[in-house]
């Protein structure tokens, strides 16, 4: 196990919780004792967003304890598009990333995956599972029907019901932007800088998609590292309700139009995806080089 000094740079945990109040105290507690252990100076952002259980009072009860918490609250519940976006605007340290309050996300090499910040400027998490290719097309259909398979169901979400979703929305993503990313719900590390200077024009769960769009086509160098999925214990997750998903695809098929098809966005200048595989060698296909 290599050891490490605790990263020397600012860094904001994100988070947003509806009505999830037998879960947040318990990540809290969790997300401060890995940061206190990993970075030397951090806060934690989180969103009540417009909770009716008490998870506001929790949360607030929890900051006498450790000044590190910021509680940002929404008015009502706006959804995770919106609370995404409020909780990157009121980040304050250097660089930021999220994490669920169900703890979707395995974490535990999070101080190695900060160690890249200082070759790449943004570090996206894959769940582990097969990697459709770019080329030729065959294989890369060949790739994409592999996601279906019962094995690759089970690290992808909760049930096979969700994890189909999650595919669907991960494969509607690819088809139509052609970002050459394994996943695009996962956990992602920005400098927060750049992810503060993105316009956002999506209200829904796309805004993930969107900010790693936005920031590959400002020239971003983004490395892929395997970030595993981690079932939901308890609670009842919000993301494949019917209206979220709903709120997803019309962000998906509207915004594709807007900048596919009516065409205001510029497109030319692209960075580069570089993946670290399981096996821990390093993989890179840069959009000049390599079709997406």
């Amino acid at each position: 196990m290599i050891s490490l000094p605790k990263f020397d740079r600012s860094v904001s945990c994100l988070a947003w919780a509806y009505n999830e109040r037998p879960l947040v105290e318990p990540f809290l507690l969790r997300i401060h004792k890995l940061l206190s252990e990993t970075v030397a100076d951090y806060e934690i952002v989180i969103v009540d967003d417009g909770s009716t259980d008490g998870t506001g009072e929790i949360i607030r009860s929890l900051q006498e304890r450790i000044p590190q918490i910021r509680l940002v609250t929404n008015p009502r519940n706006l959804n995770v598009g919106i609370s995404t976006q409020r909780a990157i605007q009121a980040a304050t340290k250097e660089y930021l990333f999220w994490q669920t309050v169900d703890w979707a996300y395995d974490l535990s090499p999070l101080r190695l995956y900060l160690e890249l910040l200082r070759d790449f400027d943004v570090i996206a998490g894959s769940r582990l599972g097969p990697i459709p290719r770019p080329w030729p097309w065959h294989r890369k259909l060949e790739g994409y029907l592999k996601m279906f398979r019962w094995g690759y169901l089970k690290i992808r979400s909760d049930t096979p019901a969700k994890a189909l979703v999650s595919i669907v929305n991960y494969l509607l993503v690819r088809v139509l932007f052609g970002l050459p990313l394994t996943d695009y719900q996962n956990v992602v590390i920005y400098p927060t800088k750049l992810i503060q200077s993105i316009r956002f024009e999506s209200k829904s769960s796309f805004a993930n998609p969107e900010a790693l769009l936005k920031a590959y086509w400002q020239g971003a160098r983004i490395v892929e590292v395997p970030i595993a999925f981690i079932p939901r214990a308890t609670g009842e997750a919000k993301g494949t309700t019917l209206k979220a998903i709903g709120a997803s695809v019309r962000d998906v098929f509207g915004l594709w139009f807007r900048w596919k098809v009516r065409g205001p966005m510029d497109f030319r200048l692209r960075g580069s995806v570089t993946r670290v595989e399981e096996s821990g060698c390093v993989t890179e296909r840069e959009a000049g080089r390599i079709p997406a």
